[in-house]
């Protein structure tokens, strides 16, 4: 009797210590099943959202630079969930848009429009800067896809109108104080197009379907002029002659400074205003000064890259899907925008 008495006093402790770690687990148990069920009402919303993953949800426009919000529940009467993207882009870009489109619409007497300008740019701005797909953009905004497609075409004339030509562009960096020109080409690359389209547009170069722009910089990397678009399959030279280059910067007083794709661009070589580099032949290798001076070359024109690397922060022209004209229109209106954006 003894034994049994000390065996259950000496147990006693050991159960109520069992007894508290049990009831320790069952709360996590519990705390999981909780998190468990929260998870499947949400994946249920998704589901119902989304059409089980197979149809995208809608997008709207930004509420405002650098904000970034989510919506939680769906919009009323709506089955989409809407989220709200970032658009890194600067108010007086956005001033610039919306300021263009108030007076485009006083020109024309416009009377009443279901958007302000101000949301019409932010829009339209978020489908250049993004390359948003309409239909999302659309849906997002309670609009129909031809709306936002003529909203995005209306802000695009009118931005290309303000961007100027080459010899306006030459004449306004002459004003203050520029002398030399940094002058480059690129592959905006394109749907791959039928028919007898097909190969018009192939670069061997890049070995990509797309469409050929020049481009013209100051010393620091700032757009001041982008060409017309050329088939892909044109030479930069090429392309070079056909917008008579030469001649405005000799006009102008300015001198270029290319690379090795413009060699034999002037034609003059007593008074040259195109400067290149060397090319080295099978014959004829280059010497040590002319190996030299093709790197003060190249290290000059270094600067042109970031006027064409803010060009191509601009999505839409990931990839073209637009034809010759509307492509060199769109360059034009993206020049105007990344120079609001952009100045070095």
């Amino acid at each position: 009797m003894t034994d049994v008495l000390t065996w259950t006093v000496e147990r006693r402790p050991w159960l109520a210590e069992r007894a508290e770690l049990l009831r320790k687990e069952l709360t996590e148990i519990d705390a999981e099943v909780a998190r468990l069920e929260a998870a499947k009402v949400v994946f249920g919303q998704w589901a119902e959202a989304t059409d089980g993953g197979r149809r995208p949800a809608g997008i709207v426009a930004p509420a405002g630079v650098g904000r970034c919000v989510k919506t939680d529940r769906p919009a009323e009467g709506s089955h989409d969930a809407v989220y709200q993207v970032r658009l890194p882009l600067s108010k007086r870009t956005i001033d610039l848009v919306a300021g263009s489109i108030r007076r485009r619409r006083n020109q024309l007497g416009t009377r009443w429009r279901k958007a302000a300008p101000g949301s019409q740019a932010v829009i339209v701005l978020a489908v250049l800067r993004h390359d948003q797909r309409l239909a999302d953009m659309a849906g997002g905004n309670e609009v129909s896809a031809s709306t936002v497609r003529r909203r995005v075409l209306e802000v695009i004339d009118l931005l290309s109108a303000r961007a100027p030509r080459l010899d306006r562009a030459l004449k306004k960096l002459a004003r203050r104080g520029g002398v030399v020109v940094l002058l480059d080409g690129t592959l905006i690359r394109t749907r791959r197009r039928t028919g007898k389209e097909d190969r018009k547009n192939y670069s061997g170069k890049h070995k990509a379907h797309g469409l050929l722009f020049l481009a013209l910089t100051d010393e620091r990397g700032n757009l001041i002029w982008v060409s017309a678009a050329k088939p892909g399959r044109s030479s930069e030279i090429t392309a070079a002659r056909h917008a008579k280059i030469t001649g405005h910067l000799r006009e102008a007083g300015f001198g270029a400074l290319a690379d090795l794709g413009f060699v034999g661009l002037d034609e003059d070589p007593d008074d040259p205003v195109v400067i290149t580099g060397r090319k080295a032949t099978r014959n004829h290798r280059l010497t040590t000064a002319e190996k030299e001076a093709d790197r003060l070359v190249s290290r000059e024109r270094a600067a042109v890259e970031h006027g064409f690397a803010n060009l191509k922060s601009w999505r839409i022209i990931s990839k073209l899907r637009v034809n010759v004209r509307q492509a060199t229109t769109l360059l034009r209106a993206l020049l105007v925008l990344a120079n609001t954006e952009v100045q070095r």
